[in-house]
């Protein structure tokens, strides 16, 4: 692994977490990995329920979070999801292993009125329509990374190393959709959804439920 290579995922906690409602009960992550992310969504909400189906992603996350945090091991497609039970549901880089024409119905569904669906995934590569992005994410990657590696080695935090489980996640070299139709085919499924681009391989796909939060 090079000096300059960082976690894309930890970058992106920040895009997540601003997508959350003000107050959260309850919060459901699909995908939860390593645990890092379920950390950061403990702090604002009174009970988060993290899902993931590698039984070495849910050793780990174990490990690491809070009280407040239940880890559990389970494919979200068959995983009894209570009707309108989260005020958020939200997921990192594991959207793109699941048929959308499955899960965003099923997450839809788990989802109370007035709550979030917020997920950042990888899109297919789509050169000739996201040329711009493409330059983008190569040329900062290595600036970047460069910073992210001084700031290591100096002492001053982790920035963006990648977990010790890093090497287990499970990992699409080509997954199915591009952004642009990810957003065709998330707008036909949940009318109103929300998807652009981010810099870093990765898109966002947000989604607010009709109706008046309780």
């Amino acid at each position: 692994m090079g000096a300059v290579d960082w976690d894309h995922n930890a970058f992106y906690h920040r895009t997540l977490l601003r997508q959350l409602p003000q107050r959260c009960e309850r919060i459901l992550e699909v995908g939860c990995g390593a645990g890092a992310l379920a950390v950061e969504m403990a702090r604002r909400a009174d009970r988060v329920d993290a899902v993931d189906r590698s039984p070495e992603m849910i050793e780990a996350a174990r490990g690491v979070v809070p009280g407040n945090v239940e880890c559990t091991r389970a494919d979200i497609l068959e995983y009894p999801l209570p009707e309108a039970a989260y005020d958020a549901v939200v997921s990192l880089t594991t959207l793109h292993h699941l048929p959308l024409e499955r899960v965003l119905p099923r997450l839809a569904h788990t989802l109370r009125p007035g709550g979030v669906l917020a997920v950042i995934a990888l899109p297919r590569a789509d050169p000739l329509r996201e040329l711009p992005a493409e330059i983008a994410g190569v040329l900062g990657h290595r600036l970047f990374g460069a910073t992210f590696a001084t700031l290591r080695a100096t002492g001053r935090g982790a920035w963006y190393a990648h977990e010790p489980t890093h090497a287990v996640m499970p990992v699409v070299l080509d997954p199915p959709l591009t952004t642009r139709e990810v957003a065709r085919r998330a707008g036909d499924l949940l009318p109103g959804a929300r998807v652009r681009r981010l810099v870093f391989w990765r898109y966002l796909l947000r989604w607010d439920k009709p109706g008046q939060p309780r």
